[in-house]
């Protein structure tokens, strides 16, 4: 990586972008989507599950979304809340060229720190577009607050930045996806969470009381149901276990399978009678 990039931070100064400490066993993260276009319906997100199924796969746990408005004082409450809650805050939109792009201004304003125009991310910019082509908007795009490492950007250049555990990004697509592929390398990660997943061939109010009480026997296990109509049109649901134990997995399925056959058997006896 371009030195100009992550490889460049300090470490030693509160603002800087060195990777948070985390638990071995649980990193946690918060995604803050940040733009009016998203909150009006005009523009549908894209990248909330995306960043999810990313995080999930290296072992960090995605806990919290939040949407804001372009409004300053909004960012910045919600950015501060998350950021002391949670190992990582990733951030997208509002770093554009235009002046509702105000996600630079609030991270700077949240840290206490100055937002300057950075030489590294003129350059980036310069080497894409030309220096006699960066007029007041596009300069907008380089304003990085102090203190912050610069984020990859591998499709048009202008960077995103990472402070503190707050990692800024674009709210384009592929873009962000860049931008978090960039950054995934240094980011702590805990034990990657497992899952496994069950066909009930009941229906869930069929099952709803003894899965709760199969989750209340195994604490260290988490149980979900998601209902779905089968290929002959009949109510059905999968039941997804996860646990960062595999023994204890493996044991609450074995309970699972148990349970299941136990109601089905209950219901043909009843349905007998």
């Amino acid at each position: 990586m371009n030195e100009t990039m992550l490889d460049a931070v300090p470490s030693a100064t509160p603002t800087s972008a060195t990777p948070t400490p985390a638990t071995p066993a649980t990193v946690t993260a918060a995604v803050m989507v940040i733009g009016d276009e998203i909150l009006s319906g005009r523009t549908k997100d894209k990248n909330i599950g995306w960043i999810a199924e990313y995080l999930t796969t290296m072992g960090i746990d995605l806990r919290e979304v939040r949407v804001v408005p372009d409004i300053e004082e909004e960012i910045v409450a919600a950015l501060n809340a998350l950021r002391a809650r949670y190992t990582y805050v990733f951030t997208t939109g509002g770093i554009g060229p235009t002046h509702d792009d105000i996600t630079a201004d609030a991270v700077a304003k949240a840290f206490g720190v100055p937002l300057d125009l950075d030489e590294r991310a003129v350059a980036l910019l310069a080497e894409r577009m030309g220096r006699e082509n960066l007029n007041a908007a596009r300069l907008r795009m380089a304003r990085i607050p102090r203190g912050a490492a610069l984020v990859e950007n591998p499709v048009s250049k202008a960077p995103g930045f990472w402070i503190g555990n707050v990692i800024v990004m674009a709210g384009i697509p592929a873009v962000m996806q860049g931008m978090l592929e960039g950054v995934a390398p240094k980011l702590a990660t805990g034990v990657k969470l497992l899952s496994d997943t069950v066909r009930a061939d009941l229906k869930e109010g069929d099952i709803g009381t003894e899965l709760g009480q199969l989750a209340k026997a195994h604490p260290d296990v988490m149980f979900g149901s998601y209902p779905f109509n089968d290929e002959n049109g009949v109510p059905n649901a999968n039941l997804v276990i996860r646990s960062r134990d595999p023994e204890k997995l493996a044991a609450a399925k074995v309970a699972l399978v148990k349970m299941l056959a136990e109601v089905r058997a209950g219901l043909a006896g009843a349905a007998g009678q």
